[in-house]
């Protein structure tokens, strides 16, 4: 608020006092706020109907454990309605409907977000006796939260240019999330959800489309399109995801970022996105150098030469190479690597480099945070290259500083995307295979891998901003014998934070060029993508019957026919790049 006072002493007046506020949103963000405030209603009386569910619940009675699973789907549906606009601007007030059903600890900090909210509902209501009391719990707290959502449009303040990018966020949801049953894997409800999220994106565009225009005819066209497939086809395991993106979802994403930009209403949605990349799958579609680290400068020529030169070592005969070798998918194809006198083993396999710029975090559990910082550390640790900074500056002329900022900025250059997927994507409908397309939609779908590895880098970097590396419990076992299981005893990221959540937990790696990089798994015990899909069909460690109380993998067997892990297999191996070889 101001106070504006108008002096005028030679005409001896003191102008009356006028408050000036910010202006007034436009009709099109007032009509968004009335659809927000409308739906919002009937979300919470959704809320409402999916208590009395709950409290209606008996453990004997298979009906009303069926009504209160179909509460939580039209519950979740109108969720969907509110979900761009609450999303958006009301970040943190949304995080007690969707957060995920997990526990969530940010980095250097003992404190915890507990799971909560619908996500959890349904984890909840698909254990094998099913808790009413946390579930009602669970109810309430959401119920109570949705009886105030109107109260958050006190004071609101939104312009066009926050609706668009709202907007043009939700569409990433749908494309990386919804379609692949993140949020609501045992429902399998996440086909008519998308149809609803794209319906309140058809609901509050439409004010800005003006008919006859060709940009919003076409951009009309294209929301109708996406609607009308998500609408009729509703089946989670049999949706056509491949068809669904290629058709509608991209060439709406293509036409939305353009409809925006010659309205001059653009806005940045995220830190990594590129807000100049016409779609999610394009090779720019994320930036490199928004992650940590990136700022520094390094000679990228310089780092390949060096990335292969033994005398990094402190014996002289290991390079980096050695454990990431180019011509291996940067990797040594071995379940743990070597270590530095010849004889002995690391603890943990050798993940590829590939990708590996787009991280928040390094190494399997995460305990660095940047390139510069991984390299350092397998510089001077004994057991891998065993280097000191003395020895370094002699055998290359080079201070330490220069050398990993050289090694880091090589690194940085290895995301290739230009895989047969990459150019199916591109375009070229030939670039894939009728197998290969069938594995692409299971491993979207049912089959349930894009629910950790997210598109387009298939690692985990958490969509729709990208602003979080994922870390997961599967209950790895020590050997991929699923006969005679056994927990491998590394305790992951366990060691750095000690809580009981993250005992297991490793970071969740890129399966583009997963074909080249076996054997798989931070110890290597999986020698094959067969024995691999066989583990996380079985349910992962808690599904073959092993004690993991905090499995973030889910534990019901994926019962996946073997031609359908074979189709699976075919299309990871259609995530390979053409690789740059060995100097």
């Amino acid at each position: 608020m101001r106070l504006i006072i108008l002096l005028a002493g030679c005409l001896g007046f003191i102008a009356v006092p006028r408050l000036i506020g910010p202006p007034a949103p436009s009709a099109e963000v007032q009509s968004a706020i009335s659809y927000f405030r409308v739906e919002s209603r009937t979300f919470a009386a959704s809320c409402t109907t999916l208590r009395q569910c709950l409290a209606a619940l008996r453990s004997n009675d298979p009906h009303t454990l069926a009504t209160a699973r179909q509460a939580l789907i039209n519950c979740r549906n109108h969720y969907k309605k509110i979900e761009p606009f609450l999303e958006y601007f009301f970040r943190s007030s949304a995080t007690i409907y969707n957060r995920p059903p997990k526990f969530e600890a940010e980095d250097g900090n003992m404190e915890y977000q507990s799971p909560v909210g619908l996500q959890l509902i349904e984890s909840l209501l698909y254990e094998p006796r099913p808790d009413r009391q946390q579930l009602l719990a669970q109810a309430r707290a959401v119920e109570s939260s949705a009886a105030d959502l109107p109260a958050l449009l006190y004071d609101l303040k939104a312009d066009d240019r926050q609706l668009l990018a709202s907007l043009r966020v939700e569409l990433i949801r749908i494309m990386a999330l919804d379609i692949t049953g993140y949020e609501a894997p045992s429902l399998k409800s996440g086909i008519r959800e998308s149809a609803e999220a794209l319906q309140s994106i058809s609901c509050q565009l439409q004010p800005y489309l003006r008919p006859g225009e060709p940009v919003s005819d076409s951009l009309h066209s294209l929301l109708d399109k996406a609607i009308a497939i998500t609408s009729r086809n509703r089946n989670f395991d049999a949706f056509d995801r491949l068809t669904f993106l290629t058709t509608a979802a991209v060439p709406l994403q293509r036409q939305l970022r353009l409809f925006i930009r010659e309205r001059d209403l653009q806005l940045s949605i995220g830190n990594v996105l590129n807000d100049d990349a016409p779609d999610l799958f394009s090779p720019d579609a994320l930036l490199p150098d928004r992650f940590p680290g990136a700022d520094a400068t390094g000679d990228t020529a310089l780092g390949k030469k060096l990335f292969s030169d033994p005398s990094l070592s402190g014996t002289g005969h290991k390079s980096c190479a050695s454990c990431h070798n180019p011509d291996k998918g940067f990797t040594d194809h071995l379940p743990l690597s070597v270590a530095l006198d010849g004889h002995h083993l690391l603890d943990r396999n050798a993940p590829t480099l590939l990708y590996s710029a787009f991280q928040y975090n390094q190494f399997w559990d995460g305990r660095v945070h940047t390139l510069e910082q991984q390299i350092r550390t397998v510089l001077h640790d004994p057991r891998e290259m065993g280097a000191d900074t003395e020895s370094l500056r002699q055998k290359t002329g080079l201070e330490t500083g220069r050398i990993v900022a050289a090694i880091a900025a090589y690194v940085r250059t290895l995301h290739p995307m230009n895989s047969a997927f990459d150019k199916y994507m591109e375009g070229n409908p030939a670039a894939l295979n009728a197998r290969e397309k069938r594995g692409a939609n299971l491993f979207m779908g049912k089959a349930q891998c894009a629910t950790c590895h997210f598109i387009p880098l298939f690692n985990g970097l958490i969509p729709p901003d990208y602003a979080l590396t994922e870390f997961e419990v599967l209950g790895t076992t020590s050997t991929d014998r699923l006969d005679d299981p056994h927990l491998s005893k590394d305790p992951g990221r366990y060691t750095l934070y000690p809580f009981p959540f993250f005992k297991g937990a490793f970071k969740t790696p890129t399966v583009r060029n997963a074909a080249l990089t076996g054997p798989y798994m931070h110890n290597g015990a999986f020698r094959d993508l067969n024995r691999l899909m066989d583990f996380y069909n079985k349910g992962g460690g808690a599904g073959l019957g092993l004690p993991v109380p905090d499995q973030t993998l889910p534990t019901s067997p994926l019962h996946l026919s073997p031609g359908e892990i074979g189709d699976i297999i075919l299309f990871i191996g259609a995530l390979t790049d053409s690789l740059p070889k060995k100097s």
